[in-house]
């Protein structure tokens, strides 16, 4: 009667040696459910891009520079005042509006789970770092960082 006690224990453990590697494979090959919106930071980088004057910044400039130029001195020396003031004037319009028209952005790389890159910018640093994983919100306006 002990040997088939002994039978009956070593065929229960063989039946369990084998059903477990079968069981740990099956959980291995469950797919884990995807984020669509999910991804990881490839690259970020602040951009800041040179405005571009359209001549209204340098025509205001000229007539200030040339209104204040006619204040100094009289005869000739009045009208190279006013000359010198719309010069200097035009170009000091120039650069305010090129100021004023230059355009600050943060733009992010992320690669997403499903292999395709997207391609955002931002106007204020995101609350990520390159190498990250992210979840885009609002049609990637914001994003949000994700646990791994």
């Amino acid at each position: 009667m002990r040997i088939d006690s002994i039978r009956a224990a070593l065929a229960a453990l063989a039946f369990l040696a084998l059903a477990a590697p079968i069981a740990s494979t099956a959980d291995a090959q469950t797919p884990k459910p995807k984020c669509a919106d999910c991804g990881v930071i490839q690259s970020m980088r602040y951009v800041e891009e040179k405005g571009q004057g359209s001549g209204v910044g340098a025509v205001t400039g000229g007539v200030v520079g040339g209104v204040v130029g006619h204040q100094f001195g009289s005869g000739r020396g009045n009208t190279a005042a006013t000359i010198v003031g719309v010069g200097a004037g035009a170009y000091a319009g120039h650069q305010v509006e090129k100021e004023v028209k230059k355009k600050k952005y943060w733009s992010v790389s992320v690669r997403m789970d499903d292999g395709t890159v997207r391609n955002l910018t931002y106007g204020e640093r995101p609350p990520a770092n390159e190498g990250e994983r992210v979840k885009l919100l609002d049609g990637g306006r914001r994003m949000a960082l994700v646990a791994n």
